[in-house]
């Protein structure tokens, strides 16, 4: 495969921070969680289907930066803990939908086949959408604890964030972009800030929503959080080309067979890197004002960039 330097990216992570540790330590939590939260109930078909890729594994960066965020602002995980698995479940049906056959077409994710090749495309659609309305649900029920007011405003950004303001917007763009070869930057920007970095500044915001963010808070997590979401989605580029497809767990080289317009593509992949790294760099800058209590935060920062996988 074709190799990039990324030594500039694994300079990032603060020192003195077990970074590998907290990964492990949170994602064991919101995998517990996430067990908890669906159970199989009649129709059984569906609540299988659902928990196949929801329980499929993954780093759940998600909601780990959902966590992150409202434990910088003095919040607990029990606090964030039903938004952080709704958010998951969020980002689950996008992987479900998203690798149908209308959409971006691939048997594998995670490693595994995925949802349709397993239950059939009906079942996964349903499947999908299942997951979509009881993250909803999950929020407004299972929260506690936490004012009114509060509960309202993430329910509100996840909307948002998985509509056609964020994810579904960013998805059509990308369909009716595919096979085109005048794909500006711009366009291409705008494609990845709302198809997965929608999803992910609601992760950080909501955290912080919960944590009790003020409109300061709001706005310095927001700005982390809209470069950290960028930058991932630069480095997915760069991994498409780059990685194997044991390594990602999905299928390498799809953007390239759908015709699709990517950073690589656009700017090289050494300056692709670049961007990526000044865009973590932006991100960390954002979040000076808290000290020691960012160094989570600021450590995902820089596995997003350095991440191989």
């Amino acid at each position: 495969m074709v190799s990039v330097d990324r030594s500039i990216a694994t300079n990032l992570t603060p020192s003195q921070f077990d970074l590998t540790a907290y990964l492990q330590q949170r994602q064991k939590r919101v995998e517990d969680a996430l067990d908890r939260s669906l159970p199989i109930v009649a129709p059984e078909k569906i609540y299988e289907a659902m928990r196949y890729s929801l329980l499929a594994g993954g780093k759940r960066l998600r909601p780990i930066l959902c966590l992150a965020a409202c434990e910088l602002l003095g919040g607990t995980l029990e606090t964030a803990m039903p938004t952080a698995c709704a958010l998951e479940m969020i980002h689950t049906m996008s992987l479900i939908h998203d690798d149908l056959p209308s959409m971006d077409n691939d048997d594998y994710r995670r490693g595994k086949l995925t949802n349709h090749k397993v239950y059939g495309e009906d079942i996964a659609i349903l499947a999908g959408d299942g997951l979509l309305a009881y993250a909803f649900e999950y929020v407004a029920v299972q929260t506690q604890d936490v004012p009114p007011e509060r509960v309202l405003q993430v329910v509100a950004r996840l909307g948002r964030a998985v509509g056609a303001a964020g994810l579904v917007g960013g998805q059509t763009i990308d369909l009716e972009s595919e096979g085109k070869t005048d794909i500006s930057l711009e366009t291409l920007n705008f494609i990845h800030s709302h198809k997965t970095g929608a999803l992910l500044e609601a992760c950080v915001v909501s955290g912080a929503i919960l944590g009790g963010a003020s409109a300061e808070d709001l706005q310095k997590l927001s700005s982390y959080a809209q470069n950290i979401g960028l930058a991932f989605q630069i480095v997915d580029d760069i991994l498409d080309v780059t990685a194997s497809t044991e390594e990602l767990g999905k299928t390498a080289g799809k953007d390239l067979q759908a015709q699709k317009s990517t950073f690589p593509s656009l700017l090289g992949l050494e300056a692709s890197q670049q961007q990526a790294n000044r865009l973590i760099e932006k991100a960390i800058s954002a979040l000076e004002s808290y000290g020691d209590r960012a160094k989570p935060l600021i450590a995902i920062a820089g596995y997003i960039c350095a991440r191989t996988h």
